[in-house]
């Protein structure tokens, strides 16, 4: 009798690598300007001054030990003062939760605030990693678009005013993934007063708020409601190694969230959070090193969506990038950017295609640019060779 292969859950049916994770593989060639990862400059990384925070932490063979499943007290309460002043209110430390990396909260929260079949909001194009999250938590996903001053209100009350229940709405509020688009400040406080009056829970991911490159990123939506859970990382201003994420909740969610956590990973890394709260709690350090990032990527920036504007003109429609990562691109004259990319690759430059991101609208003319790994110059010829393929193919 042949021997029966055991099966897989059945929760991984309709589960797709991330179209971006995939693409990385495509461009690891050293002839390739990739504008496609959501990568932060390494070269920007306080090497040195981690260095030095581990030296310090391994003085103590104490701290290689086990930490708390929440998160090592001591970083707990400096993220607890950070999150006060940027919430302008007192945030207990019971409220706050140290996870490895702030995808891990949005997984655990999933499980914490999701049944099967519950109703979650995203926004239009949407965020990969949450859709990812949502959808083997096997929720049922609606989109609402965003436009230039983020996601649109006016959509979402017409879906609650249908009868829609959302156990969840999700937003990237600052200088969006993919969008590259802020949430206004009016809109976050309609929609945390949404949240109130229909009972759903806002999941505000925002790994991106501190690189704001003229002016400071406006209050959290977090702010304004108890119904908001504020996710935040380490990741974008220090470095993505040291897999610190934080999340600032109810202390009912913050206790859910432990009793997953214990059962998936015990706890996070005792000693790269000691680093990490090194670093944080080093304010004069800290503010210099992360204004130096946001010179970089503003100037990065600047240069990017100006050599779009360049060589394209008329043909497409970018993001300001004033803050964040990315900039998104539509094109006007029908291009398919699918179609588009094998020649771009061809040409030595790699872009993320709008189809990944799409959930209900189709952004088969559209792509995001990231812009923080390569400088001025680099970025421009970038864009030449963007504009090359693109040329020959409507040629």
């Amino acid at each position: 009798m042949s021997p029966l292969t055991p099966p897989l859950s059945q929760r991984l049916d309709g589960l797709r690598s991330s179209a971006i994770r995939d693409l990385l593989k495509l461009t690891a060639r050293a002839d390739i300007i990739s504008l496609a990862g959501g990568l932060p400059d390494a070269e920007l990384m306080p090497r040195d001054r981690i260095a030095r925070a581990a030296d310090a932490a391994l003085t103590d063979r104490s701290r290689l030990q086990y930490t708390e499943s929440p998160g090592w007290g001591p970083l707990r309460e400096v993220l607890a003062a950070r999150e006060s002043t940027r919430l302008a209110r007192p945030v207990p430390i019971d409220e706050v939760f140290v996870t490895h990396g702030s995808q891990q909260a949005l997984s655990l929260l999933a499980e914490v605030l999701l049944d099967p079949g519950a109703l979650v909001v995203v926004e239009d194009p949407a965020y990969v990693g949450a859709l990812q999250v949502f959808r083997a938590a096997g929720a049922r996903i609606e989109a609402v678009p965003l436009d230039a001053d983020g996601m649109r209100l006016d959509v979402l009350r017409e879906l609650l005013a249908r009868g829609a229940r959302p156990a969840v709405v999700h937003t990237v509020s600052n200088f969006h993934n993919p969008g590259g688009v802020t949430l206004l400040p009016e809109r976050r406080r309609e929609l945390a007063e949404l949240a109130e009056t229909y009972g759903f829970w806002i999941i505000e991911d925002d790994p991106y708020g501190e690189l704001w490159f003229d002016r400071p990123s406006p209050e959290p939506v977090a702010t304004y409601s108890p119904n908001v859970i504020r996710l935040s990382s380490s990741s974008k201003i220090l470095a993505p190694a040291l897999r610190v994420g934080w999340m600032v909740a109810p202390t009912r969610v913050c206790r859910a969230v432990e009793l997953l956590k214990q059962g998936a990973d015990l706890c996070g890394s005792a000693l790269t959070q000691q680093i990490v709260t090194d670093l944080l709690a080093d304010a004069e350090w800290l503010a210099a090193h992360v204004d130096s990032v946001r010179t970089a990527y503003g100037s990065r920036a600047k240069a990017l969506v100006d050599a779009v504007r360049a060589r394209f003109g008329d043909a497409v429609v970018s993001t300001d990038a004033a803050g964040g990562m990315f900039v998104w691109v539509d094109f006007a004259d029908g291009t398919d950017t699918d179609a588009l990319l094998p020649a771009a690759l061809d040409a030595g430059v790699a872009y993320v295609p709008g189809s990944a991101f799409a959930v209900a609208t189709d952004y088969s003319h559209a792509m995001r640019l990231c812009f923080t790994t390569s400088d001025a110059e680099t970025l421009g010829r970038a864009i030449d060779r963007l504009a090359g393929a693109h040329a020959a193919g409507r040629g």
